[in-house]
């Protein structure tokens, strides 16, 4: 778990201080990051993540993973798994793993309670005609014409469809709360409805499943949960959320959660607070389950862990620091206030992170041959290049230099414009860690086109030599042709080329939107020191970018590097 201190004090903080000064829930703070395993997870999750398990280690608490794995029609081990890869990599461990399927016949035994207390009843009304009676946002709804049923009637109706009698969505089971209330989600809602399919955790034990509000609420009490935080669309169905715990008032009814303790899933059942956040919207973006899915569906991207996906997966493929995204928390704070956060300010994180962190190496990504005509053929030298200019504790490395060296197409210009100040034909400029060179002159090919730039070396310019000190405006980096290692390099933009692609007001959809230039392969060269780096190894490629080597691609005797960042942010300069 991660060290760092909190670097803003936010409402939910400044309540948990309160509650704890109060002595409310016996000083004690448990916590959930509680997702469905539908998908994978997005950088709008890192937010939640970092709220509840902050907030847990901050006060000394705990803070459990549970899967809401209550909809087995659309959930899978995957998605499952890479949630937890995704949690431990952003930093954090669990306390506990839980799901909500362990607590099956909890919620069972809470809904023969509900029925004996005349608070819940079995209904017919199909789908269309629940939603024909609820009403309207301006509009009361009218009751269920099974809402009176007597209690036995519901309780043998509701073990029958426990018992797998009846087809799916041939009856549910709803609460009596309010069918005139303004607030829909209090207009009488299902809390069961029937699923004749397998469950990735309980097989096929059951056949009714409960609903999320319903589940969600009474996980949190038999865990002990004290502040459920959650996302700001989840305002308007709290009163529900109280609704049901109120009404089962499981610290006062523990043989409901009797089922438990031979599984020793036990805590100190509790009454906990829900409290809203806005979440975290980035634009450029779509942050929507179902339309990440449908551009892995479509292929319209390679998979969830794409490097342009927002998805976790995907930004962690493309070289992110887990760091990057608790600082990009950090900065954007927790209020109650829905914004949209530049996708700009989270890449300053990301090279806020590995300028600090990333060594640095020598590549080239688009390669023009130079040589030095004043060298021998065979002239061969090591040079001593620092690993970090910021950082003497990343130490030296040892880089091979010689006659023949490759160097980036744009750092040539055979009539350059006004301001260039790289190499041109008589230009002298000075090549990084080496000495001054002048372009003598240019071999071209049947089109014309520049294939190989014939400088000299200026000898009294090498390093340590007084004519070091000779001043020329530009300096270019280069890689020695006769030990460059060969590489794969994937350089990745924005999925989306406008800001909200959710936006479908001029008749278009996300999808009209794709960036045809988010993903671009090119054969760049690399010293060797950058070949044999591990997978998912951070580098700043001097004056190009950050790149991370492949996660699952990359070897050394075939690497492969994913563009994380820029250096500087290209789109601001393309709006200027």
């Amino acid at each position: 778990m991660t060290n760092e201190a909190p670097l803003h004090n936010h409402f939910i903080r400044q309540i948990v201080i309160d509650d704890q000064a109060s002595g409310k829930h016996a000083g004690r703070v448990a916590t959930r990051f509680p997702p469905e395993p539908n998908g994978y997870l997005h950088i709008g999750h890192a937010k939640s993540i970092c709220l509840n398990f902050g907030i847990a280690r901050e006060f000394g608490g705990r803070c459990n993973l549970r899967f809401d794995d209550t909809n087995p029609t659309k959930e899978d081990i995957e998605y499952v798994e890479s949630i937890q890869q995704d949690v431990r990599w952003l930093g954090f461990e669990w306390d506990e793993l839980r799901h909500a399927s362990d607590y099956f016949d909890v919620f069972y035994q809470c809904a023969e309670k509900l029925i004996g207390d005349g608070k819940a009843f079995v209904c017919d009304l199909s789908a269309d005609e629940v939603r024909a009676y609820r009403g309207t946002l301006t509009e009361p709804g009218r009751n269920s014409p099974f809402r009176e049923r007597a209690v036995e009637e519901n309780l043998d109706l509701f073990r029958r469809m426990r018992a797998g009698e009846f087809a799916d969505g041939a009856r549910t089971l709803r609460v009596k709360i309010d069918m005139s209330s303004g607030n829909i989600n209090l207009r009488d809602p299902a809390i069961y409805r029937i699923r004749h399919v397998e469950h990735q955790n309980t097989g096929n034990a059951w056949c009714i499943y409960p609903m999320y509000d319903y589940a969600h609420c009474i996980s949190d009490a038999i865990e002990g949960i004290t502040h459920s935080l959650c996302t700001l669309e989840f305002e308007d169905h709290r009163p529900l959320y109280d609704w049901c715990l109120r009404e089962i008032d499981l610290p006062r009814h523990p043989q409901l959660a009797a089922s438990l303790a031979a599984r020793g899933l036990q805590a100190p059942a509790s009454t906990p607070q829900q409290i809203e956040f806005s979440r975290l919207n980035l634009d450029y973006t779509v942050m929507s389950k179902r339309k990440l899915m449908t551009l892995v569906d479509e292929n319209l991207v390679a998979g969830w862990d794409d490097p342009r996906m927002p998805t976790l997966s995907g930004v962690r493929r493309r070289g992110f620091p887990p760091a990057a995204l608790r600082l990009l928390c950090d900065r954007v704070g927790v209020t109650k206030q829905n914004s949209v956060i530049e996708f700009s300010v989270l890449e300053g994180c990301v090279r806020e992170e590995l300028d600090t962190n990333a060594a640095r190496r020598l590549a080239v990504i688009d390669p023009l041959r130079l040589v030095i005509g004043n060298l021998a053929d065979g002239h061969a030298e090591t040079l001593a290049f620092s690993n970090h200019p910021k950082n003497e504790s990343f130490g030296k490395r040892e880089v091979p230099f010689s006659r023949e060296l490759w160097i980036e197409r744009e750092d040539f210009m055979e009539v350059p414009p006004k301001g260039f100040h790289r190499l041109v034909p008589g230009g002298e400029v000075r090549l990084r860690g080496v000495g001054i060179i002048k372009c003598e002159s240019l071999d071209k090919d049947a089109d014309g086109n520049v294939h190989t730039v014939h400088c000299t070396l200026d000898p009294d310019t090498r390093p340590g030599l007084p004519g070091a000190e000779r001043k020329v405006k530009g300096t270019i980096h280069w890689v020695s042709a006769k030990h460059a290692v060969a590489a794969e390099i994937r350089l990745y933009d924005r999925l989306f080329n406008v800001a909200n692609p959710d936006d479908d007001s001029d008749g278009k959809a996300y999808r009209d939107h794709l960036n045809p230039d988010s993903r671009r392969v090119v054969q760049g060269w690399l010293e060797p020191a950058a070949a044999d780096a591990a997978p998912e190894t951070a580098f700043q490629f001097e004056r190009l970018g950050f790149f991370v080597a492949d996660r699952y691609d990359h070897a050394a005797d075939k690497p492969v590097f994913n563009r994380a960042v820029t250096l500087r942010d290209s789109w601001a300069k393309a709006k200027g």
